[in-house]
């Protein structure tokens, strides 16, 4: 067994629960986003509202997230992930169980997500991303796939899950089970086994972290990654790709029931396209272990132009649309997973927290902007057609700046010591 090989597998044997909690807490962040289409035709029923009020809860809640996201990485860089997701998770659980009071109010709709946004920054991707991160190194890629396929889980799950919640008890009690439910097992999961690495040094190893110099870490000062390019094309790449595919995702269960697909099967499929999604960050993890991360990333990300394509009209066809689904599934698995990795190969682990924090804050607003967009389309020409052909050149554009970034910066080759090389180092 070579050097390697060993290492990784000593970073699974300490870390594998690490993964499977930040999966199941980054789930439950994607929860409320994945069930939000199932949500629009009852509601709309009910009181009354328009797509674009509908669309723009969920863009109010991620614009907020947006705003907090830097002040969420910066925190995270100081006092861990631990301290910041087990709160955060309660809060998010109780904002989450709020929607089952919604009255008809326009206004108490745009606020209850607006809360939504203000607690749930606090389990977005960034503590759990940073949280693995720490953990692994070798195995970062597929480290990474695992943990991100949290919301492809929550893609997969949610769309039949909230159905049947829905015509079962109806669409408040929905809110509920979907609270109480899953956000009650993640925490429970979350207590007893996220860790990272912050919070399993002990006292002494975490007084000599407080008295070095940030300059132990390798990266990029806070001032340089504002100064760099490669960084900045990254952001514009992800937040080009995230506007359109996040669009898709709220609009899909729609898209479907006006393609003449009935309720039941809609979220079947739009399921389906989670278990894509599954398979898509797995796979990419394993790839970008062992291929160059931006060929992966940017060609990945090219390839959702082919499922906007597939589901506009005069193309679609049953056939078509199940592939469309499966394509879309695959790459928006990809997206949060591939700006990780990317943020850490060249911006480095010495101000992670703040540099992905601004990442995440820009796919957020992007998270936003997306869905209202859709919606304003949709309300505005009377379809999704322009909107599916917006996305499918966007996301090809988008797949191509990731694919022309440049070879890692020197520093990426510099580390901290593993621990099996400390006791080496020791002995």
């Amino acid at each position: 067994m070579d050097r390697s090989t060993s290492l990784a597998k000593q970073e699974w044997s300490v870390g594998w629960t690490l993964v499977l909690a930040a999966a199941l807490g980054f789930s439950f962040f994607s929860v409320l986003i994945a069930a939000v289409g199932l949500f629009m035709e009852p509601l709309g029923k009910e009181f009354g509202w328009s797509r674009t009020l509908l669309s723009a809860g969920p863009s109010i809640a991620t614009s907020t997230t947006a705003i907090l996201g830097p002040f969420l990485g910066a925190i995270v860089d100081r006092y861990g992930t631990r301290r910041v997701v087990l709160p955060g998770l309660l809060l998010t659980i109780a904002a989450l169980g709020a929607f089952a009071f919604i009255d008809g109010s326009e206004t108490q709709w745009l606020l209850l997500w607006g809360l939504f946004g203000f607690v749930s920054v606090s389990i977005k991707s960034t503590p759990w991303t940073a949280a693995v991160v720490s953990m692994f190194e070798k195995s970062r890629g597929l480290a990474l796939g695992m943990t991100l396929a949290g919301t492809a889980v929550a893609q997969a799950l949610v769309p039949p899950l909230g159905n049947w919640l829905i015509v079962s008890f109806g669409w408040r009690a929905a809110f509920v089970w979907l609270a109480l439910g899953w956000g009650g097992i993640t925490f429970v999961v979350c207590l007893l086994f996220f860790r990272g690495r912050h919070e399993r040094r002990s006292a002494a190893e975490k007084a000599a972290a407080a008295a070095a110099t940030p300059e132990a870490l390798p990266g990029l000062t806070i001032a340089q990654a504002w100064r760099n390019s490669v960084l900045w094309r990254i952001a514009i790449s992800n937040f080009i790709v995230m506007v359109l595919t996040m669009g898709l995702l709220v609009h899909l269960f729609p898209i479907l029931t006006e393609a003449g697909v009935s309720r039941t099967t809609a979220a079947w499929l739009t399921g389906l396209s989670g278990l894509a999604g599954i398979a898509g960050k797995l796979v990419t993890g394993v790839l970008l272990d062992r291929f160059r991360p931006n060929w992966v990333g940017g060609l990945t990300l090219a390839a959702a132009a082919l499922a906007f394509a597939l589901l506009m009209d005069g193309v679609r066809s049953p056939t078509l649309i199940l592939i469309a689904l499966l394509v879309n599934g695959y790459t928006a698995g990809t997206k949060t997973h591939i700006t990780g990795y990317l943020t850490a190969s060249y911006g480095g682990m010495r101000n992670f927290g703040a540099i992905y924090g601004v990442m995440s804050s820009l796919m957020a607003l992007a998270s936003g902007v997306g869905p209202l967009l859709a919606g304003r389309i949709y309300d505005t020409m009377g379809g999704y057609e322009p909107f599916l052909l917006a996305g499918s050149i966007g996301t090809a554009i988008g797949g191509l700046i990731i694919v022309t970034l440049p070879p890692y910066p020197e520093f990426a080759e510099t580390r901290t010591a593993s621990a099996e090389e400390e006791a080496e180092a020791r002995a």
